[in-house]
């Protein structure tokens, strides 16, 4: 979410990274010169020493360029590709003065034996040219720090650049001069890659930049480095001897111009205890923080090893071929307490422990080893929470694999509406913003509902930050429908969001508000405003600009919003007035037509929940809508076509984006762009890793809004934005076309489950989690989670498939085999839904709930028990697919149907019992 650019432009290229970043960010500032960061940092004095050249070294996979004074990494380049490297060679010059850190810097915190006080060290504080030492056979470049650290450390540090078995590695060896013990209290590595996208365009951040996400895994632990195409090569950081992963710490010492066009960088930490003791004191780490102590005279030596690989999906098997150990959870690292989930580990030394902490948060129980060696555990969730595990091996290395254990996902659901329509309705029919009654946003550390906030669209009901609430809201009837739920949110449809926050008449009919609260004191009451909040900013928006229509990125909550309420008319009996299931499809038809009409810039971009259009638009043909649906296809159509013509058609109002690949990718595989969709999911992939953490597993990179939809702002990488639901929907839709592809699925499948694993137990759902160390909570207020959460309705399904290695799983369900009877109950919230992957099949209901699956695996046969009827729904509503085109299986057909019309069987619900459905070829 950002601020609307007033750019007359259409169906053109989005403006640079450079330009749109620093209009955005100081275009209402009034700074004139939008590069002034970088160029302040680029007078900075020159410390690194580049003036006295380089050394270019054969790395084996890599040509490594060294800074001759520093010995610190000036290039990283993969042999197998031209015009790459791995590290921000091209910004080496402007990032050449004290304090800006490199690839080969290190970090320390350490203190005498009696003494209480830390003291801090840094390779990159204050450059001096480094003591050059002899070089062996394997030994590339080797230096003494000592020049470039105060003469007051107790430390002799040695840096190396060696290869070993053909890979690279840097090494640093720490010895103790002194007669006192020596505690190392912290000890970091930066990891310094290219992730700086200031200045390119969407092709060349595509082709040079990369992102990298971490396993905090102790000795498993690893860094997997990925270009932003999601193409090879990638790059793996291992530990090399013992350097544990134990927290990853951000940077945020070093003067690179953080922003939406850059994270910041990140240090592996070794030993954190120092930290921990300290700066992170209040926040619950995800491994024990460690120190260690060095005797008088004696010597550590700590490395890291480069490891070339290829795509993200190939990190796995490259551990493997480098002999680390690898951990496959499923359903993933979100765990509902009713689901039994496994666990797979490979590696070469037998596991000695497995203990769970808390303790008993978890129950673990070894089940047997696979065909080719991997260790097989049946792993439930007890506790509520975060828990870990650890896994120790005979060999002495130790494993942590991060859990989120949760309420099952019926009950986080209802939670979360009953949240929603309590604590955050807001019913004060006198608002001067005329925003009652509505779900407005809440700040759980204060407990109160936020009426008020200098970004304007925050508490003004629109844009992601102010319409997440309601959305969400209004997107759990699609999961769950409460009729007491619905009959408020219905009021807030017709007397706020259609009328108020979206134009009911006019010209601008179907327009949408940025924002119905707006700061603009002389035409408003006396002590209409907080005296507490300043307002002094360009997000306070004044009235003028809080109803401006332009941004198209609001348009999709409000067509979500009309699309529920005809799906809960349509498809149930008396939730809502059934008879006007037309009138509301076609308000969400013109909602998405006055998008591209009314705020036609931004609409050449994939919107966040874009989705919506594609089903409003599949809804208008089930119904016989055909002159609404060819004029909605054809306005997306267009779109689509100028996405075919992009080389990467996923551009946004920022520089770099993870939400418009959604929409890009439904729609070009609508249309067949088949091209476009496999460069999109590429991208997302390459952003949305599959790693042993709850927290990283399926997480789409996002990093800049809690300064637009949090309570505390800063550039920090987001845990479970909305971004990580919103991304699992092409992933998702691809697995069903190729399911015999599991990484999609765990991808896929870890966003979706990431979407609610920050709702707490009485329902509160933040913006995100926060990733830094210091940190590791929700945020404070709800923000514009809402987005998030319709990607979680819209695509929540179980899944049940035969894998090659570990047999028949289930996500997302319990399963049990008896000889060919493959029967799965459904422990989904929504229970609306299921993907069989050997014959492709894709079973999903309108209406009514799937309490079991039996899947006959000899004859193909599929029995549905659904559950019971209740007051609002004595019909299920059932549609069959084969997105999936697999040799051997024929056209399945639902039998003993009492109605067929829409597209779908119609079944009557037993009052009293289960309904038996039988699906055949």
């Amino acid at each position: 979410m950002n601020t609307t650019l007033e750019i007359s432009i259409r169906n053109k290229r989005p403006l640079s990274s450079a330009l749109t970043f620093f209009i955005m960010l100081f275009f209402y500032a009034g700074v004139v010169n939008a590069q002034s960061p970088w160029i302040s940092l680029g007078k900075k004095p020159s410390t690194l020493g580049l003036e006295k050249g380089y050394l270019s070294l054969n790395a084996g996979a890599f040509n490594l360029k060294l800074v001759k004074s520093a010995q610190t990494v000036a290039g990283l380049q993969p042999k197998n590709v031209k015009d790459f490297d791995f590290v921000p060679s091209d910004s080496l010059k402007v990032r050449s003065s004290d304090g800006l850190y490199h690839l080969g810097d290190l970090n320390l915190k350490i203190r005498e034996e009696n003494s209480k006080d830390w003291t801090s060290y840094s390779t990159a504080a204050k450059r001096m040219p480094v003591k050059a030492l002899a070089m062996g056979n394997k030994v590339l470049a080797s230096a003494d720090l000592a020049a470039t650290l105060p003469a007051s450390i107790p430390l002799q540090i040695i840096r190396s650049w060696e290869m070993s078995d053909g890979k690279l590695i840097l090494k640093f060896s720490l010895r103790n001069k002194t007669a006192q013990n020596i505690e190392i209290g912290a000890l970091g590595i930066p990891m310094i890659f290219d992730n700086i996208l200031e200045g390119r365009t969407l092709e060349q951040t595509h082709a040079k930049n990369v992102f990298y996400d971490p396993y905090i895994g102790r000795d498993a632990g690893y860094l997997q480095v990925t270009r932003l195409s999601g193409h090879a090569p990638s790059l793996l950081v291992l530990p090399f001897g013992k350097t544990p992963f134990e927290a990853y710490n951000p940077l945020n010492d070093d003067r690179t111009p953080r922003g939406i066009a850059f994270e910041g960088f990140y240090e592996w930490m070794i030993y954190s205890k120092a930290y921990a003791e300290n700066e992170w004191k209040n926040a619950d780490q995800w491994n024990v923080p460690t120190s260690t102590s060095l005797k008088p005279n004696e010597t550590r030596t700590f490395g890291l090893q480069f490891i070339l690989s290829g795509t993200a999906r190939d990190m796995e098997q490259k551990l493997i071929e480098n002999k680390r150990p690898v951990a496959v959870s499923v359903p993933g690292y979100v765990l509902p307490r009713d689901v039994d989930a496994k666990l797979f580990i490979k590696y070469g030394s037998k596991i000695k422990s497995i203990t769970a902490y808390p303790e008993k948060s978890m129950v673990i129980k070894a089940i047997g080893t696979t065909k080719n060696g991997w260790k097989s555990y049946a792993v439930n969730g007890i506790t509520w929470g975060r828990s870990r595990l650890t896994i120790l091996y005979e060999d002495g290395l130790e494993q942590t694999v991060n859990y989120k254990i949760i309420e099952p996902e019926a009950n986080v659901i209802a939670s979360y509406g009953n949240f929603l329509t309590t604590k955050q309705w807001f019913d004060q029919p006198h608002d001067h913003f005329k925003r009652s009654p509505s779900v407005i946003t809440y700040d759980n550390e204060e407990q109160k509902q936020v009426v008020q906030d200098n970004r304007a669209w925050i508490a003004g009901l629109s844009d992601e930050g102010g319409a997440g609430s309601w959305l969400g809201a209004i997107m759990k009837q699609l999961v769950h429908p409460e009729k007491a739920e619905i009959d408020k949110l219905q009021k807030f449809i017709d007397t706020v969001m259609f009328g108020n926050i979206q134009l009911k008449n006019g010209a601008q009919k179907y327009g949408v508000k940025k924002s119905l609260f707006f700061y603009e004191p002389d035409s408003m009451p006396k002590n209409t405003y907080s005296n507490t909040i300043n307002f002094k900013t360009w997000s306070a928006w004044p009235k003028k600009e809080a109803d401006n229509l332009g941004r198209s990125y609001n348009y999709p909550h409000v067509a979500a919003a009309h699309w529920i309420m005809y799906r809960l008319a349509r498809n149930y009996k008396d939730l809502v007035n059934q008879s006007t299931w037309k009138e509301h499809l076609i308000d969400a038809a013109e909602t998405g037509m006055a998008m591209v009409n009314i705020a036609p810039y931004y609409a050449q971009f994939g919107q966040m929940e874009g989705t919506i259009f594609y089903l409003i638009l599949t809804d208008l043909k089930n119904e016989g809508l055909t002159e609404e649906a060819a004029k909605l296809e054809l306005e997306m159509k267009k779109r689509a076509d100028h996405w075919k013509s992009l080389e990467y058609p996923f551009g946004s109002e920022m520089p770099w984006d993870s939400t418009g690949q959604e929409e890009v990718y439904v729609w070009s595989n609508y249309f067949g762009y088949n091209d476009k969709a496999k460069v999109t999911l590429d991208a997302i992939l390459a952003y949305m890793p599959v790693i042993p953490h709850w927290a990283y597993n399926g997480n789409a990179r996002r990093y800049w809004d809690f300064l637009y939809g949090g309570k505390l702002q800063r550039i920090e990488r987001m845990i479970h934005h909305y971004g990580s639901a919103l991304n699992a929907i092409p992933v998702l839709m691809d697995y069903r076309k190729n399911p015999t592809d599991f990484y999609l699925l765990r991808a896929g499948y870890g966003g979706l489950m990431g979407s609610i694993s920050n709702i707490t137990k009485d329902g509160f759902a933040p913006a995100a989690f926060h990733a830094y160390p210091s940190t590791l909570k929700n945020d404070g207020i709800t923000g514009d989670y809402g987005s998030g959460f319709f990607g979680y309705a819209v695509n929540t399904s179980s899944y049940v498939l035969l894998h090659p290695e570990f047999g028949w799983l289930a996500f997302g369900g319990n399963l049990k085999k008896a000889k060919h009877i493959i029967d799965i109950k459904l422990t989904t919230a929504a229970k609306s839904s299921v993907y069989l992957a050997p014959i492709g099949l894709w079973i999903s209901l309108d209406a009514g709930k799937i309490a079991s699956v039996k899947y006959n695996s000899l004859t193909g046969e599929v029995k549905l028990n659904l559950e019971k009827a209740d007051q609002y729904t004595p019909t299920a509503i059932i549609r069959i697919a084969q997105p999936a085109k697999i040799s051997g299986v024929g056209t399945y057909e639902i039998k003993s149907v009492s109605t067929k019309e829409r597209g779908a069987s119609f079944v009557n619900l037993s009052p009293t019992g289960t309904t038996e459905v039988l699906i055949q070829k």
